[in-house]
């Protein structure tokens, strides 16, 4: 009896063959990671919906997954445009997402200087009104700065205010700002 036993052992004993596909399945993906980057693909395929044609186009995907895109910015239906975002997510398989999603932050990140931009140019509108000596620190600054037609508005707006008025020159002075800013 002892002689079956060993090559019962033998048998159980690990074969380097039979070890090769437990390691290529293991190196499979779980069922949840190739879900999560399913999720990750539509989730880039929504932001796609939402770029401007220019962007879109910009973008050089396949005319279906363009195709796609477009037909979801017109779905309003809920599960329709679920299963149209699904659709689209399974386009994606199909494209390298890496410089698509590169080129997304890229415009993320234009848009947010771009806002943080904005958002200096109505600090310093602020300031202009609120600062006797703000025009001063703004002339120091920058070189630019037309002190005299800065004046003028900032002495309009506060006219305006007093009267009740529409506020055409805050709106003036901030394109003008934005414009000094912008370097234009």
């Amino acid at each position: 009896m002892g002689k079956p036993a060993k090559q019962t052992d033998q048998a159980h004993q690990a074969n380097p063959q039979d070890a090769a596909p437990e390691e290529s399945q293991s190196e499979l993906p779980s069922k949840t990671r190739r879900k999560a980057a399913m999720h990750a693909l539509q989730d880039l395929g929504e932001a796609m919906v939402l770029l401007t044609p220019e962007r879109l186009a910009a973008l050089a995907l396949p005319e279906r997954l363009a195709d796609a895109i477009l037909q979801a910015r017109h779905i309003t239906r809920w599960e329709a445009r679920r299963r149209q975002m699904q659709f689209i997510g399974r386009l994606m398989r199909d494209v390298d997402p890496l410089p698509i999603q590169t080129r997304l932050e890229q415009w993320a990140g234009a848009s947010n200087a771009e806002k943080a931009r904005l958002a200096h140019v109505e600090r310093w509108r602020t300031r202009l009104l609120s600062e006797a000596d703000a025009l001063d620190h703004l002339c120091a600054e920058n070189a630019r700065a037309d002190r005299p037609r800065l004046a003028a508005l900032v002495a309009r707006i506060r006219d305006e205010r007093a009267h009740g008025e529409p506020p055409h020159a805050y709106r003036e002075l901030f394109r003008t700002l934005n414009a000094l800013f912008a370097g234009t």
